[in-house]
């Protein structure tokens, strides 16, 4: 605890769903936190942090906007490590360069840059997401291991129309190049479907996908992909600014189960509920893969396992009134 007492972080799209959890730990941990958000007058977007134990002493809003070049200079300013986890995330998106990737990748540079000019940032912590890793034409199957030396292909990401990858793996690889031209020290977080309870008042992707399986779908999808927890992401990104060794990529995953399964461990957990028992189509089940697990473990995370993390979701959906039950 101790360590983190005068300590000055600044966490950039500060309103999201892990940027929340991460903001309400590192106020617990007794750091002070600058808090980057597009409009600090939002009450939707900054209710929720403001009411955090410890905001009133050590919470401070910054405006800053992924796409305006020096807007996050304020906000670096002073600090000891910059988590950057501002990047849109959406899978509907209508002009993908514009809504995806340019504040992706363009957001990215601009808070690298900001980093660029100051004295005491020991680290920077960039969310990634297994969405850079894990898509490509290699195969994936109970037998294979995806771990952090993959990446996933540009070009496959085009051409199956996966833009939100598309934009995490052009930022994070400009990112790492960005970085060592630059001499700065820094680390990136890979989750993979991140879920858990929210702190946040509005609605996110990631929930949106587990709301969808619980609130009366017919079926659900046919496909496999890893699954973690928003406490455990959130918890991750401090203990990869706070141990020294830490290095690289960490993939966060607790686990890969096809979509079948989850919608059996909510049957199970909610039997009341109209939750689907088929799936969308007749092909076989898209196969599940592993995923490595070793660096994250290095770091101190002990996965909160898949069946708590959807309960907490689903009770969580049901608090804020987006399950109407």
């Amino acid at each position: 605890m101790s360590t983190a007492a005068g300590k000055v972080v600044c966490v950039t799209g500060a309103s999201g769903y892990i940027a929340s959890w991460l903001v309400k730990f590192l106020l617990e941990r007794g750091y002070t936190v600058k808090a980057t958000v597009r409009d600090t007058s939002n009450s939707k977007k900054v209710d929720h942090l403001l009411s955090l134990d410890g905001a009133k002493e050590r919470l401070h809003l910054v405006k800053a906007n992924l796409l305006e070049e020096g807007s996050f200079d304020s906000a670096v300013q002073g600090c000891h490590a910059v988590f950057h986890t501002a990047s849109p995330f959406f899978n509907d998106a209508k002009d993908p360069q514009t809504e995806l990737l340019d504040p992706a990748v363009k957001g990215t540079l601009n808070v690298l840059k900001s980093c660029v000019n100051s004295p005491t940032l020991k680290r920077v912590v960039l969310t990634s997401s297994i969405a850079a890793v894990a898509f490509s034409d290699r195969p994936k199957n109970p037998d294979v291991v995806v771990d952090e030396t993959w990446y996933s292909d540009p070009e496959y990401c085009k051409r199956t129309g996966l833009w939100y990858n598309l934009s995490k793996t052009l930022a994070e690889d400009a990112a790492w190049k960005f970085v060592k031209e630059n001499n700065i020290d820094m680390v990136t977080m890979n989750p993979a479907l991140v879920i858990g309870p929210l702190l946040q008042p509005e609605l996110n992707t990631s929930s949106a996908i587990v709301l969808s399986l619980v609130n009366g779908a017919k079926t659900y999808k046919n496909n496999s992909l890893g699954w973690v927890d928003v406490k455990d992401v959130a918890m991750a990104h401090i203990l990869a600014y706070e141990n020294a060794s830490a290095n690289g990529r960490y993939l966060l995953v607790e686990r890969v189960a096809h979509f079948g399964e989850a919608a059996k461990i909510l049957r199970d957990l909610y039997p009341t509920l109209q939750i689907p028992e088929k799936c969308e189509d007749d092909k076989p089940w898209v196969p599940i893969f592993q995923v490595s697990k070793e660096k994250a473990k290095s770091l101190g995370i002990d996965y909160i396992p898949l069946e708590v993390s959807l309960k907490d979701t689903v009770e969580s959906l049901k608090e804020k009134k987006f399950l109407k039950v």
